[in-house]
């Protein structure tokens, strides 16, 4: 709501005031005399007035007509011209004087402006007033019907004008669509207060003023009724529809008429939502196409499923037939035994006689991993102390760490399309103004109980006092004091521009009593643009939508809100000194809210919410410390967690030496350093840290580095107490080695892609946790291995763990700990010997595979219902005050954002047409600019624009026009001439001026011969648009471009023909949810693009909130490159290590199936897509890989069929998965829950804990049932047997 454009709109209602008011002072020709017992006689007939020349003046100087008639007169020649130029309808004889013709012209000269860029629609108009003014045949239309008496005179008290229907609908058709773009409306709300039909218009017209307001000095009623048998007929004089092409109206003022109809409003970017009906259930498309793909897929996979068990039937039979000799009984438990020591015997056979044929890649890696183990086993101190030397001086960039809290900063990418739009809006033209506002609303009196009106007068006494407070804020900025006086936006550099109802009664308490009370306010909102009275401090009428909140269609009276908008002048320069002063005078604003304000707002029981300009930025800031007490315990739990997952089964007898507390607390410090190096890393070149890297990051790092090294420490823990530590460490560095090499790089790269975002804040984040993932990752493989040498080494060294200078004597708890370490798991047991079993059953297979498709294809439909945007109230902390702002203003704002078609290099010499290419006035092109701003307004549910434009193109062509001969007057000298109601008059040449009175020897600038096709001249132009953009709205002018254009126009170099930038403002529809912003936004590309390559003009929209919902448009398009991106270099990095298209592949399924059924539990939960939960998606496609790596690894380095395998590799992993990793996930995300910042708690609890559940799900039942059917054959195959050593060497893993 630029409020520029409000004082401008205000001179504008100030002078349609003034010119109906001319209407009746024209009126001074009516036919009455006064018998003896008070009766009217009149005379109709053709030749013959009503009423003739002026008897009286009101003391407010409106002058009213004689009632009494006479023959008309024939004019002499001059007068007959001059009335021929106003009104070409009337020739011969006139029933008017000089002077009443001159008072016509005067007034009249108020509305021409507002209505002169429709021809058709000022020539009904004038036609209107000339008939009742000066026609010759006055009495037949009109009939006196009162008198009265003003100094011995008798005067015009009231009268009758008969008028046909059919003049007044044409009349009203010419003109109901006609703008007034300096208010962005249109002209029938200045000159018919809003009139809905041609009746309405007439009663606002035809009403009687009161001193000092305006309107007419006497009533007038419009009849269409003549009583013929007196000789009486309604006027009717030829009408001009607005669609006349000899006329010239654009389509812009005359959207209906014919030649417009083939230029229709052009459908907008609107996305159709294809449903099928089936009975009472409506369903989507896509759903159902989903659910036909679904029940085909799973009927054939069930067939399949059958057709496959039958052919297998008679060999299972027949082994269940031998296996049931033995069922029931105690034969059953020696067989038992017997068979799994025989088992373990071909186990043991298997071990020497058979190998695992690695890929070159794992070999290298696994042979490489050996020799390191060794040592590390050997030189764990030198290890321990170079990496954390290594990272400790990466930690020293934190000397330069900085923290970015400044949204445009943190949510705008480089290279924007929107930014670089604003950056050259606001260096050309103007920085949109900084906005402070205060929102007052009742309370409901109970549930689903619309709250009350606000519009009291107590209510606007608490306005008054908080208003009063405000203006007595004094900041203190480098030693000075700011006020708002010193801040505030003064359009007409007289008043602040504040946006409050106080308005209506000048912002003066006093006024509150003098002008009626709360009847006043009332009155003004249906009359703020044609009463003096309702006119604001800063000279310009306040509509009342931009002041009041929570009301229904123009029911102002009902509204539930108050809202007090103060506008900031702005600058460019974040760093500049009027920055800085409004932020400080912010500062104060919203202390003295809290302090003062709120404790007076809630004694009237009415709520209150508040902000300003720098709100976000310090609320931002605000938060950095607001979830110190959640870090600190998340790590505490994790802590705790690790230890215990590090350590052994307790036993009291030997605890305090198996226990892993100084090992956990170990690690969790590694992490806490790699997030330090990398902080300190990025610092040092200079990149800004953000909020979410500072709370996210450690968490993140720390569930997935907790990964690693549970499963290091469990592979160490699996290997045969009878070997060496060296033996222990280098075989559980090529056991396991190999796929934690493979998970880390995965989730490495998944970041890296992340680093691609355009948003800079998850652009940073995605930089900053691929190098703490890293160097997480090289920390475990050096500093914490070593730690567990240096653990074991105790542990065998018999020393307390957390003391290790206590030695315990005795051998009990070493040869208990050796017993510990031989025996299986619980966890492991369940997994070889409960969990893989139920997954063999072919039954379950089938459910299992049916359920997860079903899981997916759902999961497909329901990403449709995914919005994109991200909740402001989302970013801010749960107990900010702006979580209440941000709420109320989508409750009760009825206005949209201000809209600015930009247009660059406009050519305005005579030689291009771009003028009516861009202009909406008569004779511009049906296609033009505004013409088409204009038209897609008429279907705003598309378009998301509320109005036509303000265009101070058209209102400066209307400005020169020969026709409004009171806006561009020159003296005699060619200078410019200012408006009577604008001194001093005075010409260059002059030595004096005059300060009051009218200015003398001044003419129009242009007779329509100095024109060139009705549009000024290259010279013209130029010479006369400097003096439009300083004209200031006057009485006689109402298109002075002053205040309502100043920053609409760059004038730099503009003397070349060529205007480099300008603006035409409108309003975007009120945008309560992010979509409407996102859709809002294409909508006007979209309307630009098409206006650019139609004209061959550059066009952008501008709007404030654009630079943060660009990255909307194509976020989609973003996030499936970016996981595809991510997909595909996991696949990769898959495929160089194991060499195996055959488990890459399916890898890459489950991770695709994942990140899918992840989406759909977004849609689930409401979770937006933007760039925050586009990098979690591209991040989970790292984090899943864990889920599924090591179980495929473990499957392919086994021996057997598909079963066997499967059942190994849960044992084997199974339980390290379950464990290690998705127990330390949900350990690390379930603290996040506890984050007072909404943003942590959506898209990173329930993402990550919605992510760690699915992983989890897929990772030990859906891949094992998928390996056990159609898994890649396996890696170990038979060997030649040489000796024992060298078969020993062989690498198992």
């Amino acid at each position: 709501m630029k409020l520029t454009f409000r004082l401008y709109t205000a001179a504008a209602c100030f002078q349609v005031l003034l010119f109906i008011s001319l209407g009746n002072a024209e009126r001074s020709d009516t036919r009455i005399l006064l018998t003896s017992n008070g009766t009217l006689r009149e005379t109709h007939g053709e030749n013959y007035c009503a009423m003739y020349d002026i008897c009286g003046t009101r003391s407010d100087g409106k002058v009213v007509n004689c009632p009494f008639g006479s023959p008309s007169v024939k004019p002499d020649e001059a007068l007959s011209a001059k009335i021929q130029s106003l009104c070409p309808t009337i020739s011969g004889n006139i029933c008017c004087t000089e002077a009443q013709f001159d008072t016509l012209r005067s007034q009249v000269q108020q509305a021409i402006p507002f209505l002169v860029g429709c021809p058709a629609c000022l020539r009904n108009f004038l036609n209107l007033f000339c008939e009742l003014s000066c026609s010759p045949s006055q009495s037949q239309f009109i009939n006196v019907t009162s008198i009265s008496q003003m100094k011995n005179n008798l005067t015009v008290g009231g009268i009758d004008y008969y008028i046909t229907d059919t003049f007044g609908k044409v009349l009203f058709d010419s003109c109901k669509d006609v703008k007034f773009g300096t208010a962005n409306t249109r002209a029938i709300d200045f000159v018919g207060n809003g009139a809905k039909t041609f009746k309405e218009w007439f009663v606002f017209i035809g009403r009687k003023a009161d001193p000092q307001l305006p309107g007419s000095p006497y009533a007038i009623n419009f009849r269409s009724d003549a009583d013929v048998s007196v000789g009486m007929k309604p006027m009717n004089v030829s009408t001009y529809s607005c669609g006349d092409p000899s006329l010239g109206c654009s389509c812009g003022d005359c959207p209906y008429s014919p030649v417009c109809s083939s230029s229709a409003p052009q459908p907008f970017h609107e996305k159709g939502s294809c449903s099928v009906r089936i009975g009472s259930l409506k369903a989507k498309c896509i759903e159902v196409s989903v659910a036909v793909v679904y029940i085909l897929l799973a009927s054939l996979f069930l067939w399949w499923g059958l057709f496959h068990k039958r052919k297998e039937r008679i060999p299972t039979l027949r082994a269940k037939s031998s296996m049931s000799v033995t069922n029931g009984g105690p034969v059953e438990q020696v067989l038992g035994k017997k068979d799994e020591n025989t088992r373990m015997q071909l186990e043991d056979i298997h071990q020497v006689t058979s190998g695992v044929q690695l890929s070159v890649v794992q070999g290298f890696m696994a042979k490489n991993f050996r020799l390191y183990g060794t040592w590390v086993a050997r030189n764990p101190v030198l290890v321990l102390c170079s990496s954390v030397a290594v990272v400790l001086l990466l930690g020293l960039g934190l000397i330069r760490f900085k923290v970015e809290t400044r949204p445009e900063k943190l949510w705008v990418g480089h290279g924007s399309r929107a930014a670089e739009e604003k950056q050259y809006f606001d260096s050309h033209l103007a920085p949109f103004y900084r906005i402070e506002q205060l929102i007052l609303a009742t309370k409901p009196h109970g549930a689903h109980v619309k709250p009350p009106t606000i519009v009291k007068e107590e209510n606007i006494k608490l306005l008054f006092e908080i208003q009063a407070k405000v203006d007595g804020i004094r900041a203190n900025y480098s030693g000075s004091l700011v006020s708002l006086t010193d801040i505030c936006m003064k359009p007409l550099g007289e008043a602040c521009a504040t946006q409050s109802i106080l308005q209506y009664y000048k912002m003066d308490p006093k006024n509150l009593e003098g002008f009626g009370g709360v009847d006043h306010a009332e009155y003004c909102f249906q009359h703020y643009t044609s009463d003096e009275n309702c006119m604001s401090a800063f000279k310009g009428p306040l509509e009342p939508s931009t002041a009041l909140g929570g009301f229904s269609g123009n029911n102002y009276s009902k509204a539930s809100a108050f809202i007090i908008t103060y506008p900031v002048n702005n600058a460019i320069d974040k760093e500049s000194n009027e920055t800085k002063k409004a932020v400080a005078w912010e500062k104060a604003f919203i202390r003295l809210v809290e302090d003062e304000v709120m404790p007076m707002v809630k004694s009237k029981n009415l709520t209150l919410s508040y902000s300003s300009e720098s709100s976000i930025e310090e609320e931002l800031k605000r938060e950095s410390n607001a979830d110190a007490i959640t870090i600190l315990i998340s790590y505490l739990v994790m802590f705790a967690y690790i230890s215990l997952t590090l350590g052994d089964t307790p036993r009291f007898t030997y605890f305090y030496i198996s226990s892993k507390v100084l090992l956990g607390l170990s690690g969790v410090i590694l992490v806490m350093l790699s997030v330090i190096a990398s902080v300190g890393f990025f610092s040092a070149i200079g990149v800004k840290s953000t909020l979410i890297i500072m709370e996210v990051i450690p968490f993140l790092v720390l569930a997935v580095g907790v990964d690693n090294m549970c499963i290091l420490v469990h592979a160490v823990k699996r290997q045969q107490v009878e070997l060496s530590l060296e033996g222990r460490i280098s075989n559980a560095l090529a056991e396991v080695g190999p796929s934690i090499t493979l998970a880390s790089l995965s989730e490495v790269l998944a970041f890296a892609v992340g680093s691609f975002i355009p948003m800079p804040a998850c652009r940073v984040f995605s930089m900053f946790a691929a190098l703490a993932i890293l160097l997480d990752f090289l920390l475990q493989v050096t500093a914490f291995v070593a730690l567990i040498v240096l653990d074991f080494l105790r542990a065998e060294d018999k020393r307390v763990d957390c003391f290790p200078c206590i030695k315990i004597s005795g051998s009990l708890a070493n040869t208990d700990q050796g017993n510990d370490q031989r025996k299986s798991g619980l966890l492991t047991r369940y997994m070889k010997e409960v969990h893989a079993p139920i997954l063999g059953v072919w039954g379950v297979k089938l459910a299992v595979i049916s359920v997860f498709a079903a899981l997916s294809l759902a999961s497909i439909a329901l990403c449709t219902r995914i919005q994109p945007g991200l909740e402001q109230q989302i970013v801010l902390p749960r107990d900010s005050y702006l979580q209440g702002y941000f709420n109320n203003v989508s409750e009760y704002l009825r206005i949209g954002p201000p809209l600015y078609f930009v247009v660059k290099n406009y050519n305005y010499s005579s030689e291009s047409s771009q003028t009516n290419q861009l202009c909406s006035i008569n004779h511009c092109d049906s296609n033009s600019l505004l013409n088409e701003i204009s038209k897609a307004s008429l279907v705003p549910k598309s378009s998301y624009i509320a109005k036509p434009a303000a265009s101070w193109l058209d209102d400066f062509l209307v400005w020169v026009s020969p026709e409004a001969f009171g806006c561009c007057r020159k003296f005699t000298n060619g200078t410019y001439c200012p408006p009577d109601d604008q001194p001093p008059c005075c010409s260059s040449s002059d030595g004096s001026c005059s300060v009051n009175g009218v200015c003398n020897d001044c003419t129009t600038c242009f007779r329509h011969s100095d024109l060139q096709d009705d549009r000024p001249t290259t010279r013209q132009f130029k010479e006369k648009l400097p003096w439009f953009l300083s004209a200031l709205p006057s009485a006689g002018c109402a298109k002075g471009g002053h205040g309502a254009y100043t920053s609409s126009v760059e004038l730099n170099g503009f003397e070349d023909g060529v205007i480099r930038a300008s603006s035409f403002r409108t309003y975007h529809t009120p945008l309560n949810k992010q979509v409407d912003f996102v859709n809002s936004m294409r909508a006007a590309r979209e309307f630009s693009s098409r206006i650019s390559n139609s004209l061959k003009i550059e066009v952008f929209p501008y709007s404030v909130f654009y630079m943060f919902f660009e990255q909307y448009l194509d976020i989609w398009k973003t996030t499936l490159i970016s996981l595809a991106v991510a997909t595909c270099a996991v696949f990769v990095v898959c495929l160089i290590i194991t060499c195996s298209i055959w488990s890459s592949g399916i890898i890459a399924i489950v991770l695709v199936m994942i990140l899918v059924d992840l989406l759909g539990v977004m849609a689930v939960l409401n979770i937006q897509l933007n760039a925050v939960s586009v990098v979690n998606l591209v991040m989970s496609v790292g984090i899943s890989v864990e889920f599924c790596v090591h179980i495929t690894h473990a499957f392919l380095v086994s021996s057997g069929d598909r079963d066997q395998r499967t059942k190994e590799a849960l044992g084997t992993m199974g339980a390290s998965v379950f464990s290690g990793i998705t127990i330390t996930k949900l350990v690390g995300v379930i603290v996040l829950c506890f984050s007072t910042t909404e943003i942590f708690v959506v898209y990173y609890f329930q993402m990550y804990l919605a992510l760690v559940l699915l992983g989890f799900l897929h990772g030990l039942i859906f891949l094992p049932v998928v390996l056990s059917m159609v898994g890649p054959p396996s890696r170990r195959i038979p060997i030649e047997r040489k000796d024992d050593n060298k078969a020993s060497a062989s690498p198992s893993l």
